[in-house]
């Protein structure tokens, strides 16, 4: 896979963290192995005995899904926002729940 820049793949993760749930058990077993492990996609296609580029897709169709799990349910942005709140004054939290 093309090397990502560290803040991407924080992002990525962070959509695992919240959305593996609703992923199969290989894409969850790939992802962890590849993005935890760090093992090299032929290293994960030797042991799953699956090709390199399978283990390309599945990769890339995991963090497609994982972008539109968020795009459609908007977890991770609604966290964020109640995190925020949380660093507001109470008039701004205030004034955001009268809009």
């Amino acid at each position: 896979m093309k090397m990502i820049d560290l803040e991407k793949r924080e992002q990525i993760i962070m959509l695992y963290d919240e959305y593996k749930k609703l992923l199969t058990v290989k894409q969850q077993e790939y992802f962890e192995m590849y993005y935890f492990e760090d093992y090299s996609l032929s290293e994960i296609a030797s042991f799953c005995n699956v090709s390199r580029n399978a283990i390309f897709d599945q990769l890339k169709k995991t963090i497609s899904n994982l972008e539109h799990y968020e795009s459609c349910l908007h977890n991770i942005a609604k966290k964020n926002k109640i995190r925020n709140l949380k660093e507001c004054n109470i008039d701004v939290i205030i004034k955001i729940l009268e809009e």
